[in-house]
């Protein structure tokens, strides 16, 4: 089983960037495909990043494209959300989740989700 713990999220202004880590503990850690969610207040949950579980594939909502970038690093199991030129549009609770199927990751569906870390982009 796959444990997931976020951290990184904090009150910024727009432009500014922020990272996001996703701690992820469990023997099998390395073999999950990870993605971020996030959840704005009054909105329902939406995709915004996730990698493979070997790193090689990653995939964007629209929305953060050219904006984040989501990284890994298997020796740490941990997973990185590099956020710039943050908008107002961007705050809300950004939760990591964790599959084995990257596709159950993309469709929200992980078995896997940690408590999810508040991002504020205030001016």
């Amino acid at each position: 089983q796959v444990r997931l713990v976020e951290s990184g999220g904090g009150l910024v202004q727009p432009g500014d960037s922020l990272r996001l880590s996703c701690e992820a503990s469990g023997r099998t850690a390395s073999r999950h495909a990870i993605g971020w969610f996030r959840q704005a207040p009054g909105k329902g949950r939406e995709f915004v990043s996730a990698i493979s579980s070997s790193g090689d594939s990653r995939e964007y909502a629209d929305s953060v494209k050219g904006r984040f970038a989501i990284s890994r690093d298997n020796a740490k199991k941990e997973v990185y959300l590099q956020m710039n030129s943050l908008k107002l549009e961007d705050t809300a609770v950004y939760y990591c989740a964790a599959d084995l199927s990257s596709r159950m990751v993309v469709l929200g569906r992980a078995t896997a989700w940690g408590q999810g870390t508040q991002v504020t982009v205030s001016s």
